[in-house]
């Protein structure tokens, strides 16, 4: 094979992933990023604790669960050990009063007919209600028409199951909430997590930063192999003519992993022949159209704070923001530093961070005295809203142009593996000029 000159824009998850596939295809692949960290949305972050001391935070707290096999295969690639990275649990969605969902660690469909059976605050018609409508998603493969949302899709489930359950799960898979989040979208979140085999459904949560869980180590592997990676190398100029040139740069292939504003504001002020200028438009066109949901990680300093679990769900409303609360001292962090998630956050930051403080007096029964901010990440852009019917962009663009990302056309939301299996499809999907 003849290795070809591949440029990727953008160091995230889906860059790094579509840069580490291109390189096992045998490809010179050169990685340009407009930053001075590789990660992208899901970066580390350094911080200082209410004692002065050094921690390193994520810029967004994060989770996968077992079904995500393709993160977990790069991983292994570039050398990260997934059981040593990521604490893996039984999917819970339990609250601070102990009331929820909790599977047992037993085969499908054991797990779950035991977890509902045994969950906590549930009456009998509610757990009624959840086994006759997911043997009725079952019974349709998990399919349904496009245009339908979760709140649809869930009609006549009881109110406890709502908002217990399937608001939570409907937050954190797709970052949007029922009413406007996609129906096809979550049945296919829930087919792979409860038919994908043992372990499928599983809670993985990172006990390191998200820099050391992949990107640092793919940039590692790639340096290894022979690969250039530019740090701090911001593209401000694509054109083609005979080839693709980033920044005056010659390639034979380029492939977009920045985010869907940055690569269309490069599009729209590329050069090229009037052909290839119209696939440009008519793909920057759909990508343009995206709308976005926000996401914010408040970082709070507990005392010595334990909580029973390290992940627990929280009940939110528009006084109590947060879905989730992580303990971060279980995960490998400074002892009661927890890590709140806000999604879909309206809130000014000083107005976010008192409503959390108060929530976690009111729901994790904490002294207020003993909570400081240490650090607010707000993500205005975190996720595309993944709404009924949305027609995402594609991953071909023009010939030898080819673009990546949690938010181009695929079976998942806005998710680290959604971005993985972007950037590996790209690097499969890499036109060369005849």
């Amino acid at each position: 094979m003849i290795a070809r000159q591949v440029a990727v824009i953008g160091g995230g998850w889906a860059g790094m992933a579509a840069a580490v596939a291109a390189t096992q295809a045998g490809h010179q692949v050169t990685v340009l990023e407009a930053t001075r960290q590789w990660g992208g949305r899901a970066r580390a972050l350094d911080s200082t604790l209410a004692d002065g001391s050094h921690a390193v935070l994520d810029n967004g707290q994060h989770i996968l669960i077992g079904a995500y096999s393709h993160t977990l295969d790069l991983m292994r690639t570039v050398g990260v050990d997934p059981q040593r990275a990521l604490l893996r649990l039984p999917l819970r969605m339990l609250f601070p009063d102990g009331q929820g969902l909790r599977l047992p660690d037993w085969p499908m469909p054991l797990d779950v007919l035991a977890g509902i059976w045994t969950a906590r605050g549930w009456s009998a018609a509610d757990k009624w209600s959840l086994l006759r409508n997911t043997s009725r998603w079952q019974m349709a493969g998990f399919r349904c028409a496009p245009q339908l949302s979760v709140a649809q899709l869930c009609q006549g489930m009881t109110p406890v199951l709502m908002q217990t359950l399937i608001e939570p799960l409907c937050v954190s898979a797709l970052n949007t909430p029922p009413e406007r989040a996609s129906a096809a979208v979550f049945l296919r979140v829930l087919k792979d997590s409860l038919l994908g085999g043992k372990g499928s459904s599983n809670l993985l949560i990172p006990t390191t930063d998200m820099a050391s869980l992949f990107p640092a180590a793919a940039a590692r592997w790639l340096e290894q192999r022979g690969a250039s990676l530019q740090a701090g190398s911001r593209v401000t100029d694509i054109r083609h003519q005979s080839q693709w040139q980033v920044n005056g740069q010659a390639f034979d292939a380029v492939v977009l992993a920045c985010p869907a504003s940055t690569a269309c504001q490069l599009l729209d002020a590329a050069t090229a022949d009037t052909g290839t200028l119209r696939a440009l438009r008519s793909w920057t066109a759909r990508a343009g159209a995206l709308e976005y949901e926000s996401i914010a990680t408040v970082y709070v300093q507990a005392g010595a704070t334990r909580l029973e679990q390290p992940l627990l769900a929280l009940r939110s409303s528009p006084a109590h923001p947060a879905q989730f609360v992580f303990d971060r001292g279980r995960l490998g962090g400074p002892a009661g530093l927890l890590a709140f998630v806000v999604s879909a956050s309206q809130d000014a930051r000083v107005v976010l961070q008192h409503k959390v403080l108060q929530q976690a007096v009111t729901q994790l029964g904490l002294q207020d005295t003993d909570l400081h901010v240490v650090q607010t990440v707000v993500e205005k852009r975190a996720t595309f809203a993944c709404t009924p019917g949305l027609q995402r962009p594609s991953t071909t663009i023009a010939a030898g142009l080819l673009a990546c990302g949690d938010y181009i056309d695929g079976p998942y939301p806005a998710t680290l593996e959604g971005a993985v299996r972007s950037g590996t499809a790209a690097a499969r999907a890499l036109v060369w000029p005849t």
